[in-house]
């Protein structure tokens, strides 16, 4: 069976450096795969704070994952140093779709490409809430089209 290739380093608008970490690494000699999901985090969520959307501590919208999912393509390990792209494939009323890449550093071709659906909730209530205008023009500007 075969299956649609990853997305190449030119789909990611923005990119976010991570180095590996001596932990990151599991008995088989490389970045275990719940790491990369711990990168797309990282990764999308630092973003947002960079761009002023996001105060993780006061804030009054919180983004929850409410889905997730990762292809694999090649190994990562310790020490390395990696790159994250980050594109929109999605915006609605209060939810988002991230999609990331993850590329060993200066590589076209990624190791591994994921996604998460963020849904931008109030942090009191739980209940979702609507992307401001703010929030849409920062996100339009990473949005790709499939």
């Amino acid at each position: 069976m075969s299956r649609a290739p990853l997305s190449p380093r030119g789909a990611y608008p923005v990119f976010r450096p991570i180095v590996t970490r001596w932990s990151d690494n599991d008995v088989y000699g490389h970045v275990n795969n719940v790491v990369y999901y711990s990168w797309f985090d990282t990764a999308v969520n630092a973003h947002l704070i960079e761009a002023g959307l996001l105060d993780i501590e006061t804030g009054e919208t919180i983004g929850l994952v409410v889905e997730t999912g990762c292809r694999y393509a090649a190994s990562l390990a310790f020490p390395q140093r990696i790159e994250a792209g980050v594109a929109v494939s999605r915006i609605g009323n209060s939810s988002v779709r991230y999609q990331v890449g993850i590329f060993a550093e200066q590589s076209d071709e990624p190791a591994a490409e994921g996604f998460f659906v963020h849904v931008y909730v109030d942090r009191e209530t739980r209940r979702p809430r609507p992307l401001g205008p703010d929030w849409r023009a920062a996100l339009q500007a990473l949005l790709v089209r499939d």
